[in-house]
């Protein structure tokens, strides 16, 4: 089943009919080569393309038989050509049409994933701009630290996506190789001009050296690639879980109109999006193990690495590209709560600011021991107690020893916090 976040362009590219396309697109651009060099007929090439088709019922009814897809292929297209189909196929092995087509498929799915990636930058710098001054509380280890803004959040995101699209760019180029050199890799039968030739004309870079199969580092390092898209995706969709927890509520999820949460719970808003996104990842990172464990093959060349890619070569690519456009769709339409955050920031009665104080004092004079002694005996008794932090430390006589009551009025200024966010934005966006 295709999720409905997969655009159609992404699925089709994993159907039958458009990987006999591309089988046949190389089949005959190896014809036109072998032309150039006389060891065709020209006229019988034109004949040949004038001819060549397939039918994708036929070639599988035609498998059951051969059980053998490649020459299932062949034989449905030499039906069409008739006795020219003799040239067809001339001097390859299988695997030059399958990694080869295989690359051309990767590099149609490479270029719609670049435009997810795409989608989901643009999606998060309007939010960032949108909300660079809107206040909320930073944390670590899951508790208050300092504070920072949710435009900050979505800035760093965007940050990371700038560098996925690095990524991913690197992934396309390192698989768009293709192979004509034959059964072992000697170009026994076609000399390496023809291998040249033909993967210029489809896009593509030939192996400097094969077996019969293209080397599956390339593979490798293309699925470890999706696999850290994916752990991107999952790392914004935890956050946004754990911002919606009931308990914190600064962002939730939209909910829309006739939307149910829970079959025994009629008031329930979960952030099921997002839950999605974590789940879908751990998918996505499995398949690059499986493509990293594609590389050590027997000798020359075995079949083990063929039946896994048949999965996760359309499962991983229409699952990355569905976990972008479900994230970009989560984060336009995402509530943002402010207020909220401006509560939550508050909660600590002014703890975020221990930092703060803790320098100030050393800038008086104290040892960085001493002041984080009496910070810490402030900070611990509103721990304790739940006293204010600020009437605390009007009230310690070091500190109104040291400090005037303006300037301490104006170190727990929550905006002092944020004066370089313009600086950041700068550097993320290049404008602020």
């Amino acid at each position: 089943m295709i999720p409905r976040y997969t655009r159609p362009e992404m699925a089709k590219i994993w159907t039958e009919q458009r990987k006999y396309e591309t089988w046949l697109e190389i089949e005959l651009a190896v014809c036109e080569a072998l032309a150039e060099t006389g060891e065709i007929p020209t006229e019988a090439v034109k004949e040949i393309k004038g001819k060549a088709t397939f039918n994708v019922d036929r070639v599988n009814e035609l498998e059951k038989v051969t059980k053998h897809d490649v020459i299932a292929f062949l034989t449905n297209v030499g039906e069409s050509i008739g006795p020219l189909s003799r040239y067809l196929h001339y001097g390859l092995t299988s695997s030059d049409i399958l990694d080869t087509s295989l690359a051309l498929l990767l590099q149609e799915a490479s270029d719609l994933i670049l435009q997810d990636i795409q989608r989901v930058l643009g999606v998060l710098k309007e939010k960032a701009l949108a909300h660079k001054d809107t206040l909320m509380i930073g944390r670590s280890h899951g508790i208050h630290a300092e504070p920072i803004t949710f435009g900050l959040k979505m800035a760093l995101w965007y940050d990371e996506m700038k560098r996925n699209l690095i990524r991913m760019e690197r992934a396309k180029e390192a698989v768009r190789v293709g192979k004509m050199s034959g059964a072992v890799g000697t170009f026994a039968h076609i000399p390496p001009s023809v291998e040249e030739t033909v993967c210029k004309r489809l896009g593509l870079k030939p192996a400097p050296i094969s077996t019969q199969i293209v080397q599956r580092d390339h593979h490798a390092e293309f699925f470890a690639t999706l696999a850290i898209l994916a752990s991107s995706v999952e790392k914004f969709a935890v956050e946004l879980r754990h911002l919606q927890r009931t308990e914190v509520l600064e962002t939730e999820e939209f909910f829309s109109k006739g939307q149910k949460g829970s079959s025994a719970m009629p008031h329930k808003r979960n952030p099921i999006s997002a839950e999605n996104l974590s789940g879908l990842a751990r998918l996505v990172r499995s398949y690059s193990m499986a493509a990293l464990e594609n590389m050590p093959l027997w000798h020359e060349r075995d079949i083990s690495h063929s039946s896994v890619e048949r999965v996760i070569g359309p499962d991983a690519t229409i699952l990355v590209d569905y976990m972008f456009n479900r994230l970009a769709s989560l984060i336009e339409h995402l509530i943002v709560y402010p207020e909220n955050m401006k509560a939550n920031l508050e909660k600590m009665g002014g703890l975020i600011h221990s930092e703060a104080i803790l320098l100030l004092l050393t800038r008086k004079g104290l040892s960085r021991e001493e002041a984080y002694g009496v910070v810490q005996r402030n900070a611990m008794q509103v721990w304790e107690r739940g006293a204010d932090f600020k009437t605390l430390l009007s009230q310690d006589e070091t500190i109104r020893r040291l400090v005037a009551r303006e300037e301490l009025d104006h170190i727990l200024d929550v905006r002092s916090h944020l004066r370089h966010v313009d600086d950041i934005f700068q550097r993320v966006f290049g404008t602020t």
